[in-house]
């Protein structure tokens, strides 16, 4: 099998790619992760896909994260040169905002633990999502939403409070609002803090640990059915390069 590599990204120095990390090793996938705060790679020259994990800050909060500005480089680099690329989260808010997108904090409600997925119609010929049915179930943590996409991107995918679940830029950019890496038993070990946090947005602890666990095992076979096609497509495209 061919292994190809991804830069990761990570906003936080234990940001991590979780169960999704061993399942791209099995497809052929290698990684590096990088925490951005420790510099990044000036291009993308030796990796064959990009990976950009989510964060607390907006897109364009250089301030806080300085990084961002040249993790939107990669990015456009990414687009550029048809390298494969999936956002997560705050990953994908940086993918449509660099695609001329806007993001909006506590624009449109929270959404906290696994959260209803229902895909669009033009899911159904996208190389990535035709490995999902139309519904499913996905951890969701933000506050900040996708409220408008750019004028090329396809959207392939919202959920009751989010417009913007899913969508692609050119032929294999991703941007994702859920986590594809988070476990339900990821969500039943939050701290306190975090409990706290989304009990203050208005939901019930209880029923998040509950919603988890109901949702865990085909959360588990789906996640890991997205990150094997998201790793042979990576494969594809450098085998073609």
């Amino acid at each position: 099998m061919t292994t190809v590599k991804a830069l990761v990204i990570g906003h936080s120095t234990t940001a991590s790619l979780r169960r999704i990390g061993p399942w791209f090793g099995q497809a052929g996938l290698d990684y590096e992760l990088v925490f951005g705060g420790a510099g990044l790679p000036s291009s993308l020259e030796g990796y064959s896909a990009l990976i950009v994990l989510g964060g607390a800050p907006l897109p364009n909060e250089d301030d806080r994260f300085p990084w961002l500005v040249q993790t939107r480089a990669l990015t456009s680099q990414a687009l550029e040169r048809g390298i494969p690329m999936l956002g997560i989260c705050l990953g994908g808010q940086l993918l449509a905002y660099v695609g001329g997108g806007l993001v909006e904090h506590r624009k449109l409600r929270p959404e906290h633990g696994m959260t209803t997925i229902t895909l669009e119609s033009a899911a159904r010929h996208d190389p990535l999502f035709i490995a999902l049915p139309r519904r499913f179930s996905m951890t969701e943590n933000h506050v900040d939403h996708i409220t408008s996409l750019p004028d090329q991107a396809v959207l392939l995918a919202h959920s009751d409070r989010a417009p913007v679940q899913a969508f692609r830029m050119g032929d294999c950019a991703w941007g994702l609002q859920f986590h594809p890496e988070v476990a339900a038993e990821n969500i039943v070990d939050w701290d306190a803090e975090e409990q706290r946090s989304v009990e203050a947005d208005g939901f019930v602890w209880a029923d998040i640990v509950r919603h988890a666990r109901e949702a865990g095992a085909e959360n588990a076979r789906l996640a890991q059915r997205l990150a094997t096609r998201f790793a042979a497509i990576c494969v594809e495209k450098a085998s073609t390069r």
